[in-house]
């Protein structure tokens, strides 16, 4: 009877996975516009729309835009009202990730005077949104500035970038361009005190919102490790529903997500020695980039990651890369702990491939860096309204 019950929640979860996938195929995604030639005319500046404040334009988008060669650029909120008012002629609008309905009409209204339009995303939002562990509140989120806004900015793409090969393959199309991780120094580097030595050894889990297997997958081996190792305090970010998971550990601190410019601060000057970093198998985590070495490395930490696209395979290297089996984590775990060593070896290869990271942002974004128009320009910021004072939502 167990046995029947066992193959009945499988083929109910099977199916439901089927589902999601073609509800997932139907939504809209970033495509170029059917054009015989893509724009080519000289880009007179560089504005870049997005929700502010924004991890993934500093992740992806702002040390690339200072690149030798690269146009004048500029950020505006999608939320900012005075959108209306900025210029026009030899723009090129790039869109990171979000739109509004009042960019999507600016852009509607002066597409012939643009210089081109840009597509940026970091995730695949259909798979977010179809997927198990979002909230009702965060999918509605992504459709209405994620999803929505592409059957009418569709019309004017020329060109899409996405973080990950799997993410291009996801979104489809021959003209999406992969533009992996490139964060400038002064978002991976640590202001953290050196730890003492008689100071309880600290590890970190730092999620967003939809992340819930993954805690599911976390709370038996950090259960575990807190017991084996009573010098080992844990502090890990949930939201409200992954919470109640947490509760009645000893020596787990569970504290809420915050805004992204107080989370960047926070890390900055608070050190961890291990940071964990799950990843289980999912459409959207299949389409994910690397980008939580960056967070491991400010907080001067060794990192623990899964296996997976994001992470590469399992390996015997310095850097922690296991198969998602909590005994191996658990083992992994504790051989940091009782060796510096090994801690010190891990934390010095994940900064080796953050620095390696930030070594791409001298490429700039190669397909606008030869239309720069070499004509003296007014400042791009000249053009560009302030972004209104409104408080981030939780990074995610």
């Amino acid at each position: 009877m167990k046995h029947r019950a066992r193959r009945l929640r499988a083929h109910v979860r099977r199916s439901l996975r089927g589902f999601a996938r073609a509800i997932a195929g139907l939504l809209p995604r970033p495509t170029v516009r059917a054009v015989e030639t893509p724009a080519d005319s000289p880009i007179a500046r560089i504005i870049v729309f997005a929700r502010l404040p924004n991890p993934t334009l500093d992740y992806y988008l702002t040390a690339r835009l200072a690149a030798p060669g690269m146009p004048p650029a500029g950020v505006v909120d999608i939320r900012d009202r005075a959108i209306e008012t900025l210029e026009a002629a030899g723009t090129f609008a790039l869109v990171c990730r979000y739109a509004s309905r009042r960019v999507v009409s600016w852009i509607d209204r002066h597409g012939p005077d643009l210089a081109g339009v840009g597509f940026f995303t970091d995730d695949d939002l259909g798979a977010v949104v179809t997927g198990a562990d979002a909230t009702l509140g965060y999918r509605l989120f992504l459709w209405y500035r994620g999803l929505a806004p592409l059957a009418r900015l569709n019309r004017h793409v020329d060109h899409v970038w996405t973080a990950t090969p799997a993410l291009a393959e996801a979104i489809g199309g021959g003209g999406v361009r992969i533009l992996p991780p490139a964060p400038a120094p002064e978002i991976w580097r640590s202001e953290a005190p050196h730890r003492r030595d008689d100071a309880p050894l600290r590890i970190a889990y730092h999620a967003t919102g939809v992340h819930l297997r993954e805690h599911r997958f976390l709370v038996p081996v950090m259960t575990e490790v807190l017991r084996l190792r009573p010098n080992v305090v844990f502090e890990v970010t949930a939201d409200d529903r992954a919470r109640d998971l947490w509760k009645g550990i000893d020596r787990a601190a569970v504290v809420a997500p915050t805004s992204w410019p107080a989370y960047l601060e926070q890390t900055r000057r608070e050190r961890a020695d291990i940071v964990v970093v799950p990843l289980l198998r999912s459409r959207a985590n299949r389409a994910r980039a690397g980008t939580k070495r960056i967070d491991v490395v400010r907080l001067g930490a060794a990192g623990v990651f899964s296996a997976s696209p994001a992470y590469g395979p399992a390996s015997d290297t310095d850097e922690v890369i296991l198969t998602n089996h909590r005994k191996i984590w658990i083992a992994a775990i504790v051989n940091l702990i009782d060796d510096p060593q090994a801690r010190a070896r891990a934390a010095d290869a994940t900064r080796r491939a953050v620095e390696a990271m930030t070594a791409e942002a001298a490429l700039g974004i190669p397909e606008l860096v030869a239309r720069t128009d070499r004509t003296p320009p007014a400042r791009a910021e000249e053009h560009l309204s302030h972004p209104s004072p409104i408080d981030a939502p939780a990074f995610a």
